[in-house]
């Protein structure tokens, strides 16, 4: 048994680590400073291209994409290496394009769509978004209430959708919408490929979230889409839309941990040099129990990640284990920065570090694509043998 990357992907994880430190870490300071003012939790345009300029040059780009189409094609066990080394900065920066919503089109996107959607998106040409929830409907599909009604050659859809990162900004969303009723929650979803502009899809709300994230709620209006952009068979949109999240959830766990580790790395820095009582910190039980403890739940959640994203690879069933550590990243991440905190003490909790900032990014994590407990009941219900 291996635990250790390949050679070249241990490369890759070592020339992302680079690019986190010595591009997108120096940014974080005027980021705090931005997002302190009220100016937004942003890197200005100008290095926001320069960013894009300089990943695309040293190959970070389409790491995931197909070599056929422009991509890398690489495995899920190296794009843990990738996402943990991007979690270790809050400078809000992503690596061309959204894996998640590039695996859900590469599942389901005929010859037409690959050559006006999925190509385009891979070259980073284009921006993505996804609809699922509802506001009576999040983490239940059984709950999805959006309908999309077949009219001649087209499709109609009417509902609504929240909590949509970038809805404003995408050139297109993939909105997920009842076909059949009779088909049941699973059956009768469909995914449906609807253009920025189009009638009847009307942004509603911008929503701000914790940790400068921004969200958006969306109506459709007899928004009329045309035939060819239903994205993969009528009722099929379940289980590429299962694919997106399980992308998502690695992603999510791998991020977590290099998050938890660049909190644990600023503890052992700081704690010899703060002195309380005569005593520096790192003398301290409870500073060294803190740090013990973040150092072995780390190393756990790691090798559990990697697990999983082998089993991905092998083409094994992982839908348990991705619960699992999209659980138990996050929950690990958060405990791990808010200890950090509180050995910073004050300064901890100021927004001159980016602690804070990282709390609030896990805090969200807890909840969206799937929150804790929804994972937690599907582990169980996974062992208990229990089906709806």
């Amino acid at each position: 048994m291996n635990f250790e990357l390949a050679e070249e992907h241990q490369m890759l994880k070592d020339l992302v680590a680079k690019f986190v430190r010595e591009e997108l870490t120096p940014l974080e300071g005027g980021v705090l400073a931005r997002d302190a003012a009220g100016q937004g939790f942003s890197v200005e345009p100008d290095q926001h291209r320069r960013l894009g300029e300089i990943s695309r040059k040293i190959g970070l780009w389409g790491l995931d994409a197909p070599s056929d189409i422009g991509g890398a094609d690489l495995p899920a066990v190296a794009l843990v290496g990738v996402h943990e080394e991007l979690g270790r900065t809050i400078t809000p920066f992503t690596l061309p394009p959204d894996s998640p919503n590039l695996r859900m089109l590469l599942a389901t996107a005929d010859e037409r769509q690959r050559k006006a959607y999925l190509e385009p998106y891979v070259r980073g040409e284009t921006v993505s978004a996804i609809g699922i929830s509802e506001p009576g409907a999040g983490a239940d599909p059984a709950g999805m209430s959006t309908r999309a009604i077949r009219d001649g050659d087209d499709w109609v859809l009417n509902g609504r959708k929240i909590w949509i990162s970038r809805a404003a900004q995408a050139d297109f969303t993939i909105v997920m919408a009842v076909t059949s009723r009779e088909k049941g929650s699973r059956a009768g979803i469909s995914a449906f490929l609807v253009d920025k502009g189009t009638p009847g899809f009307n942004v509603l709300r911008r929503i701000p979230m914790l940790g400068g994230m921004t969200t958006y709620e969306i109506a459709l209006e007899d928004c009329r889409v045309e035939g060819w952009k239903l994205l993969g068979a009528e009722g099929g949109g379940f289980a590429p839309m299962q694919l997106r999240l399980g992308v998502r959830r690695v992603q999510m766990a791998a991020g977590a941990v290099g998050m938890a580790q660049r909190a644990l790395d600023m503890m052992v820095e700081y704690a010899p040099q703060r002195r309380t009582f005569g005593l520096p910190l790192s003398e301290r039980q409870a500073i060294q129990f803190w740090i013990a403890d973040a150092a072995t739940r780390i190393h756990a959640t790691r090798l559990m990640t990697y697990d999983c994203a082998w089993k991905i690879d092998q083409g094994r069933d992982a839908r348990a284990e991705i619960s699992m550590i999209k659980a138990f990243a996050t929950e690990m991440a958060w405990e791990v920065v808010d200890r950090a905190m509180q050995t910073f003490g004050a300064m901890g909790v100021t927004k001159e570090m980016p602690l804070q900032q990282m709390a609030a990014r896990l805090r969200t994590m807890r909840v969206y694509e799937g929150p804790t407990e929804v994972h937690k009941w599907v582990v169980a219900r996974n062992l208990l043998g229990i089906r709806r």
